[in-house]
């Protein structure tokens, strides 16, 4: 199956201001994440990209445009079951303010029991965005093979999510995962189980991700055991 390349947007306003921006409308990038927007579409460039998909939300979409760039006629697109946590009423507030609230604990160490109030459950949220990034990781096999490479633009929380259901995780192990700004972190899915390739990456070389051709100069086909030691 084709390999995603989950990239968390770069540092918004309100990473700096201390917000929990949410679904917040016109929260963009500020100067370090335009920076690091353009670092990570650097090291995307060499990539034979089949699609890039984003969350409709800016702070997504100005990273998603960054990368776009360097693939002439590869034109973004919107996928609302990538965008951030419905946080409900505690968009926009202070994260020392909602630090005081009981709920906060709950979402530390047991997330799969949290919905916030007028928002979303957290197990909602990993659902819908890892049914997203399957649904198009099944569609680019069949259009681009499987040898294809693309990338999701999204948010810390979901990203974090979709990788605890790569490696088999319970929700409830979800914040023991860091995941940065502008960080790339990739998955390849295949026939058995995903994959992790790498996470939390912001500086590795990506080029050994382009699939060798076969002696038929076809991509090989990625397998699905894994041999001792590695995959």
């Amino acid at each position: 199956m084709p390999t995603v390349i989950l990239v968390r947007h770069g540092r918004s306003s309100a990473n700096t201001s201390g917000t929990l921006a949410g679904r917040t409308p016109g929260v963009k990038l500020d100067d370090a994440g335009v920076q690091q927007a353009a670092a990570v579409a650097e090291r995307l460039a060499e990539l034979p990209l089949a699609a890039i998909v984003t969350s409709p939300l800016e702070r997504c979409k100005q990273t998603a445009a960054a990368i776009a760039k360097h693939h002439t006629g590869l034109r973004p697109a919107t996928d609302r079951r990538l965008t951030e946590c419905g946080y409900g009423d505690w968009t926009g507030q202070k994260i020392a303010t909602l630090a005081k609230d009981p709920l906060w604990a709950v979402v530390q160490q047991h997330p799969s029991a949290v919905t916030f109030p007028g928002g979303e459950s957290m197990r909602g949220m990993q659902q819908r965005a890892v049914d997203a990034v399957r649904a198009h990781d099944a569609e680019l096999a069949k259009s681009h093979g499987p040898g294809a490479i693309w990338v999701a633009v999204s948010h810390g929380d979901v990203i974090k999510a979709i990788v605890a259901d790569a490696l088999g995780q319970h929700l409830d192990t979800f914040q023991r995962i860091v995941v940065d700004t502008a960080s790339t972190t990739i998955i390849t899915y295949t026939a058995t189980r995903p994959f992790l390739v790498r996470l939390n990456d912001s500086g590795s070389e990506l080029a050994s991700l382009i699939p060798k051709p076969s002696a038929k100069g076809k991509p090989k086909k990625q397998s699905s055991d894994a041999v001792v030691g590695g995959r």
